[in-house]
């Protein structure tokens, strides 16, 4: 029988790849800055920046840095940052309230990005409580239960009061039910019709996040796991309800976190609604690939690049990536 597809010597796979300019020509997949964002991590004070140890290259920066880090992404092509506080732990509750402060430092850091760069640049918000809640959780904690619907209230308050401050895209990442329609609700009550919203709608309970924890200051306080609210690494056809969900009570767009261990997530979200989405390359995945480079057991630069590739053949519109700045850089030919 012959082989529909051609068969050697007739067809050889090699000829394409023969030259740099062939291989740019059939290349399926192209990575531009369009595709990137980058996670900033707000401290308070001015000048200040603080390493993160558990992600060597990764920086905590004052909101008069975080300006000038929104200005070079900007020149760079990054469309948009996500801002993520380190919240002092004084300011931490149980009731969560320093989320409502119309003052505190994502807030004061979307302000004073939108005097120096306008509309130039999109700033993504984080919605959820795990950065102002003593015991480190997405939500309202009461006798070990984490609340759901206390607790939508409270999410749909931090996001009006983000809203005020200049957000242009609001990122529920907390997996409450019912959380997108209950923000795009209290949005549009308010006047904010046309802030975005981009739904962590397949966020799983992974083990990758910890060095995240370690940047927001969360991981100290966090009093149990998540398991509760966040997926389970087993499940797919879960994500696809979730994702449906969302979409139905307004969904913009959809984050699935983490990244490269659930590209089949991303590739069958995207499959099954064509929607804008992302993925959300993680502390955990960016800490691997830094640790492996520090060592010498792999090519840091090109292990970071195919990465970011690997989100685009899976169907990706774009990354959260911590590598961000360096990928543009180099898609910059800097």
């Amino acid at each position: 029988m012959t082989n529909a597809w051609g068969e050697f010597p007739n067809v050889r796979m090699r000829r394409n790849r023969a030259q740099t300019w062939s291989r740019r020509m059939v290349r399926e997949n192209n990575l531009s800055t369009d595709d990137l964002i980058w996670p900033l991590f707000i401290i308070e004070g001015d000048n200040q920046r603080q390493s993160v140890a558990s992600m060597p290259g990764v920086e905590r920066l004052s909101i008069d840095l975080i300006v000038k880090a929104a200005g070079e992404a900007k020149a760079l092509g990054i469309p948009a940052i996500a801002l993520f506080p380190s919240t002092d732990p004084a300011l931490k509750t149980a009731d969560a309230k320093e989320s409502l402060n119309a003052d505190n430092l994502v807030c004061s850091a979307v302000r004073a990005i939108k005097e120096a760069h306008g509309d130039d640049i999109g700033i993504i918000c984080d919605v959820a409580l795990d950065p102002y809640n003593s015991d480190g959780h997405d939500g309202l904690v009461r006798d070990g239960e984490i609340l759901n619907d206390e607790t939508l209230e409270l999410l749909c308050r931090q996001s009006v009061v983000q809203a005020r401050a200049g957000c242009d895209i609001l990122a529920p990442s907390d997996m409450m039910d019912g959380r997108i329609k209950a923000i795009r609700q209290a949005l549009d009550a308010e006047g904010f019709q046309n802030v975005k919203i981009m739904s962590y709608a397949a966020k799983y309970a992974s083990s990758f996040y910890g060095p995240f924890r370690d940047a927001v200051g969360s991981d100290g306080a966090l009093k149990g796991d998540k398991k509760t609210y966040q997926m389970d690494a087993a499940n797919t056809d879960e994500a696809l309800r979730e994702v449906a969900m969302d979409i139905i009570e307004g969904a913009d767009m959809l984050i699935v976190k983490p990244g490269l261990p659930y590209l089949d997530i991303v590739r069958r979200i995207k499959d099954e609604f064509a929607m804008p989405t992302y993925a959300y390359q993680v502390s955990g995945e960016y800490a691997m690939i830094e640790a492996a480079s520090a060592n010498g057991w792999l090519d840091g630069e090109a292990a970071m690049m195919e990465s970011l590739m690997a989100f685009k053949r899976a169907g990706a519109d774009g990354v959260l990536s911590y590598y961000a700045l360096r990928v543009a850089k180099i898609l910059n030919g800097g």
